[in-house]
């Protein structure tokens, strides 16, 4: 019964080796990006993305391949907002730099969830004004709908009795997205630019 037993017990081990071994080598073999992934995205990175058709800042109208020549981070906000958009904006274009500095041309992609007051004059102006490889973009509201379902982001406006000043709740992730491969990663607000250059740098050279 000994020998019975551990030859029950040296199959157990061999099967739970070869399941670490899929879970850790085999099961990430189909991410070939699975060195720079820091962030889990239920559903898959296939569920965030996907086709839009929008405005950009000289009033034409693009779609997602148009805008995502490059690699790109692109964040949903809106010009109005007094300290969340602007911070995060300064936070990706520094990370732009940084990026630059390393020989990776990247972009920013602001896409405004407010097209009542965005439009693509004020966008674009805001977005250039951020930083020069910054694109702003709007559109109408079912445009700005339709690109922030496909990006699973969220956004309301704050009914007010000034119709002019009022608020936009939003969420605040910035997304990498790269040419012909579309969403990769997503970064959080209090991550620093640094970091995010740095995970954007790996994505890119892996690509």
């Amino acid at each position: 019964m000994t020998r019975l037993y551990a030859a029950v017990a040296a199959v157990g081990i061999a099967v739970l080796l070869a399941v670490t071994f899929w879970q850790t080598i085999g099961g990430r073999g189909d991410d070939r990006f699975a060195k720079c992934r820091e962030s889990n995205v239920a559903g898959g990175t296939g569920s965030i993305g996907g086709p839009f058709t929008l405005v950009n800042g000289e009033g034409t109208t693009v779609t997602d391949r148009d805008v995502f020549t490059k690699p790109s981070l692109v964040y949903f906000g809106y010009t109005f907002c007094p300290d969340v958009c602007p911070l995060d904006a300064v936070r990706n274009a520094d990370a732009l730099d940084i990026l630059s500095g390393s020989g990776h041309n990247a972009q920013g992609v602001f896409i405004s969830v407010d097209p009542e007051r965005d439009t693509p004059e004020v966008v674009g102006e805001w977005a250039g004004y951020m930083h020069e490889e910054m694109i702003g973009l709007t559109g109408s509201p079912e445009q700005v709908a339709a690109a922030s379902r496909a990006y699973r982001t969220y956004y309301r406006k704050h009914e007010t009795e000034d119709d002019e000043f009022y608020l936009v709740d939003h969420s605040t992730f910035t997304y990498l997205v790269l040419p012909d491969l579309g969403f990769v990663e997503f970064f959080r607000r209090d991550d620093a630019a640094e970091d995010v250059a740095r995970r954007s740098a790996c994505f890119i050279a892996g690509a």
